[in-house]
């Protein structure tokens, strides 16, 4: 009976660890709450700064003509999705906290 037990256990988890292998990995959303540093345009990326670190977001072609109403060294928190291959995160959304903008709201698609 434990034989038996094993050899299931065993297949299953072959099993799903073969599944995990074949599936496309999904992207990993984070958020940062950061001070606005410079605004890229020309480049379409912001470089922002949290836990010590500087580093540049991309922007997606949404919020291109957006991205000059963010405030410099006002607060916003950005949600962007982690990209592997050393690629820079791509920008989601943002809310802006502190600063003066026409655009305190970015959803993805559309400012508010």
């Amino acid at each position: 009976m434990s034989y038996m037990r094993t050899s299931l256990l065993t297949v299953f988890l072959s099993l799903t660890l073969v599944s995990l292998m074949t599936l496309p990995g999904f992207a990993e959303e984070k958020s940062f709450y950061s001070p606005v540093i410079l605004v890229d345009k020309e480049n379409h990326r912001i470089l922002i700064s949290t836990f010590g670190s500087v580093f540049w977001i991309d922007v997606p072609d949404a919020a291109k003509p957006h991205i000059e109403k963010l405030p410099i060294s006002g607060l916003a928190d950005f949600v962007v999705e982690m990209r592997g291959d050393g690629q820079a995160p791509l920008l989601k959304t943002w809310k802006v906290k502190s600063g003066e903008t026409s655009c305190t709201y970015f959803d993805g698609k559309t400012c508010k």
